[in-house]
C-alpha cells in the first residue's frame, strides 16, 4: 500500500534534501529532474494493470503454518536391557544368548502417530558389555527403514565388568528414513520396536553369565525434523491476534478519502488431510489520528468449517473457504476509508473439531499448509478532500552571517502532471526539538491533470504547473537553528467543471515529470 499515488507527490516535494547546496552570489541551478511513473512499480504486486487503468492489490498472508508448527517430536531415548533370571554356565563361543523384541513409546499425547518420514535427524547408539570377553551385538529397529531396508547395526564390544562395562557408541544420520510407529502388531500408535541380539565371542572361551550381568543398548533420537506424518494430530486450537502496520498511512494527518465500491475477502486454505473449524474473532484498524473502525459483519464471530485436503503425493489439492465482505453485508467501505495504519485481525482455528473421525489416517505432507489470507483488490480510483500527508526530514545547513551569506532564495518546482489530483504544499522549518521556526507556503498548487488538455499521442490528460517556495531573510538567518523540515501536502480530486471533489480513476500511463530549481540571492561581505 505504500506505493499509493499521494506519497509520490510527497517524495517529489522533498527530493532536494538529498543534494548538497553551494552558496554563491545571485545564481540559479537545477537540483532535480525526474519522471515518476506507477508503471515502474508493476513488479510489485501492490499494483496490477486492469485494462487502461490500475488496480491496487492489498493481499496479505497473516497465517502460514505447516507440519513443523503442528508436530514437534522431542528428543527421545529408547532402552532395551537383558539380564538372565538364572546363571548361565559354560556358554560356548559364538552362542546367541539374547534374541528379544521390545516396544517403546514416544510421548506425543494427544497426537497419535502411525508413520513419519524424517527429513533430518540423528540417532546415537550406545551398547554395554558387562562380561569378561568380547560380545557381539546386533541392533535392529524393525519399523525404521530406508528404501525398504530395515535399520540395523553390528557392534563388537570389548570385555568389561559389572561395575565398569565395556561399551561402543556411534552417532548416525537417519535423514530420509521412514519410521513405522504402529508397534509389533501394526495396530498401535507412537510405538517403536527394537530387536536386540547378542552372542558370545566366536573366537573366545566358554563363558559364564550371572544374574548380576546387565546387557543394554540405548538409542537417542535427536533433533528430528519431520516432513511427512500420518495419524491423528489431536484437536489443537490455534488462536492469535495478527497485527501488522502499513507505514505509508502513518503520514496521513487530515482530510478524507472516498474509495469506489469494493470488497474484501478472508481466504482460509486447508492443505492438511484433516477437518478444520475456524472463526474470525475480530478485524479492526486504527489511523494516525487515533480513530478506530471495527469491521462489522455476520461472518465475524461465527464458526466456519473447512473440509480436509484431498489426494496424495501426485494428486494433492487443498480445500478452501472464503469469507466475503462487501457493502451489502458489512461496513467494509468505512473500514478501508479509515486508512488505518495499524491493522489487527483475530482468528481461532481448531484441528479435528469432531475428534478422530479418520481412524488415525490424517496426513500432513511436506507441501501441506494452513493459510489465512486477507485479500482486497480495488481500482486505483479515489476521491480525496484535503487528504493531508506529513513527513519529516533531517536538514543540516550552516552559514556565517558575518561573512558572505545568502539573504533570500526561491525553490521552484516545475511539474507536468498526468494524475487527476491537485496538491497544495507547505514546508515547516523546525529546530532539533520539533519547534516550528518558520512556515513556507507554496505560492500556488500543482494542478490536476484534468485542468489541462488531452495529449493525442498517449491519450493522457496533462497539466503544467509552477510552484515557488520563497525563503525570506528571516528564515535564512535562522538556518543554523533549522535541523528538520516537515513537508505537508494536501490532495484533492476536483472536477474541472465545478471544482467539486469526485471519484477519479488513475490511468495506466500516469506520470509526474518534475524539475526542481533553486535561486539564491547572496550578500557579499568583504
Amino acid at each position: 500500500m505504500k506505493k499509493l499515488l499521494p506519497y509520490l507527490f510527497l517524495l517529489v516535494l522533498v527530493a532536494c534534501k538529498k543534494k548538497d547546496t553551494t552558496w554563491n552570489t545571485d545564481w540559479a541551478a537545477p537540483v532535480v529532474s525526474d519522471t515518476l511513473k506507477l508503471t515502474k512499480l508493476f513488479n510489485d504486486t501492490t499494483l496490477v494493470a486492469n485494462g487502461s487503468f490500475i488496480n491496487v492489490d492489498l493481499t496479505r498472508t497473516i497465517l502460514n503454518i505447516g507440519l513443523k508448527d503442528i508436530l514437534n517430536i522431542p528428543d527421545t531415548t529408547i532402552k532395551q536391557t537383558f539380564h538372565p533370571t538364572v546363571n548361565l554356565n559354560n556358554v560356548p563361543p559364538g552362542y546367541t544368548f539374547v534374541n528379544a523384541i521390545e516396544e517403546h513409546t514416544f510421548d506425543l499425547s494427544p497426537v497419535q502417530l502411525k508413520k513419519i518420514h524424517v527429513a533430518n535427524g540423528t540417532i546415537k547408539i550406545k551398547v554395554y558389555n558387562p562380561i569378561g570377553t568380547k560380545a557381539f551385538f546386533n541392533i535392529q529397529l524393525p519399523g525404521v527403514t530406508k528404501n525398504g531396508v530395515v535399520f540395523q547395526k553390528n557392534y563388537t564390544v570389548d570385555q568389561g565388568t559389572v561395575a565398569n562395562p565395556g561399551f561402543a557408541e556411534e552417532i548416525l544420520d537417519i535423514s530420509n528414513y521412514d519410521i513405522d510407529l504402529t508397534g509389533e502388531q501394526f495396530l498401535s500408535f507412537n510405538k517403536l520396536q527394537s530387536r536386540l541380539t547378542i552372542k558370545s565371542d566366536p573366537n573366545g572361551p566358554n563363558i559364564s553369565i550371572s544374574t548380576s550381568n546387565t546387557f543394554k543398548f540405548e538409542a537417542l533420537f535427536s533433533s528430528l525434523q519431520i516432513d511427512y506424518a500420518k495419524g491423528y494430530f489431536g484437536n489443537e486450537i490455534i488462536e492469535d491476534l495478527s497485527t501488522f502496520n502499513v507505514p505509508y498511512f502513518n503520514n496521513i494527518s487530515a482530510g478524507s478519502l472516498e474509495l469506489p465500491n469494493t470488497s474484501m475477502q478472508i481466504i482460509i486454505e486447508n492443505g492438511m488431510k484433516m477437518s478444520l473449524k475456524g472463526r474470525l474473532t475480530q478485524a479492526k484498524n486504527t489511523n494516525s489520528a487515533g480513530n478506530t473502525v471495527v469491521l462489522s459483519a455476520s461472518e465475524i464471530n461465527n464458526d466456519f468449517f473447512v473440509s480436509p485436503a484431498i489426494g496424495a503425493w501426485n494428486s494433492f489439492q487443498p480445500s478452501t473457504q472464503q469469507l466475503n465482505f462487501d457493502e451489502n453485508n458489512s461496513n467494509i467501505k468505512n473500514y478501508l476509508e479509515n486508512l488505518g495504519s495499524n491493522q489487527t485481525i483475530g482468528y481461532k482455528l481448531q484441528l479435528n473439531p469432531w475428534g478422530n473421525t479418520s481412524g488415525g489416517n490424517d496426513e500432513i505432507f511436506p507441501f501441506s499448509k494452513i493459510k489465512l489470507k486477507v485479500k482486497a483488490q480495488l481500482p486505483l480510483a479515489l476521491s480525496t478532500n484535503g487528504l493531508t500527508l506529513k513527513d519529516t526530514f533531517d536538514l543540516n545547513l550552516e552559514q556565517d552571517l558575518s561573512k558572505t551569506h545568502v539573504e533570500s532564495g526561491v525553490i521552484s518546482l516545475n511539474a507536468t502532471n498526468s494524475f487527476p489530483l491537485s496538491c497544495d504544499a507547505v514546508l515547516y522549518l523546525m529546530d532539533s526539538t520539533n519547534v516550528i521556526l518558520h512556515t513556507v507556503v507554496a505560492n500556488s498548487q500543482i494542478s490536476s491533470s484534468l485542468m489541462g488538455a488531452i495529449d493525442n499521442i498517449d491519450g493522457l490528460y496533462k497539466k503544467k504547473s509552477k510552484v515557488d517556495f520563497i525563503l525570506n531573510e528571516a528564515a535564512l538567518k535562522d538556518i543554523n537553528k533549522i535541523k528538520k523540515v516537515m513537508v505537508e501536502a494536501s490532495f484533492n480530486t476536483p472536477n474541472p467543471s465545478n471544482g467539486i471533489n469526485e471519484l477519479q480513476s488513475i490511468p495506466l500511463g500516469a506520470f509526474l515529470a518534475v524539475k526542481l530549481n533553486v535561486k539564491l540571492n547572496t550578500k557579499i561581505i568583504l
